[in-house]
């Protein structure tokens, strides 16, 4: 059994629109690459061929990762998030008890997961200690940096 890929709707859509676009655009303009750097001549030593074929492999390869995903998407429903406990979909407002910051973030399933946004993976550790837990709580984790100890302030409807 395949892990599921823990995604939003609009990640789903994100990943079904970059398929759709690889399937339907990059293939058909690699492939005319590859037929143009062949008319070149002798393709052993021919760069924009090896080039082209590089670029094929490539999206052959996300192709296959994608259709992947796609298949093994397990689609969350902000409709029904519990705001009881953190979860997956869940967006939380935590207080860092050792030096005061207030931070909010999105926990979502790793293939979204972009910390730049404030989208932090379920697997990350601060997504890990903080899944199951409830307002109000002091969560412990061990971060590379040492432990930090956070506070759960809230956790807020999608």
């Amino acid at each position: 059994m395949e892990k599921p890929v823990i995604l939003s709707s609009e990640g789903l859509k994100k990943l079904e629109q970059e398929l759709e676009h690889l399937k339907s655009v990059k293939r058909r303009e690699v492939a005319e690459r590859i037929k143009v750097a062949r008319e070149f001549g002798d393709i052993s030593e021919n760069s924009e061929y090896e080039e082209a074929k590089n670029e094929q492999a490539f999206i052959e390869g996300r192709i296959l990762t994608l259709e992947k995903m796609v298949r093994n998407a397990q689609v969350l429903d902000g409709l029904a998030m519990n705001t009881d406990v953190v979860q997956i979909g869940s967006r939380v407002r935590i207080k860092e008890l050792n030096e005061g910051g207030t931070y909010e973030y999105h926990i979502v399933g790793s293939t979204e997961s972009d910390p730049d946004e404030s989208r932090i993976s379920n697997e990350s550790p601060v997504g890990k200690a903080l899944l199951g837990q409830r307002a109000g709580g002091v969560v412990e984790i061990h971060v590379p940096m040492g432990m930090m100890k956070y506070e759960i302030l809230e956790i807020i409807p999608s």
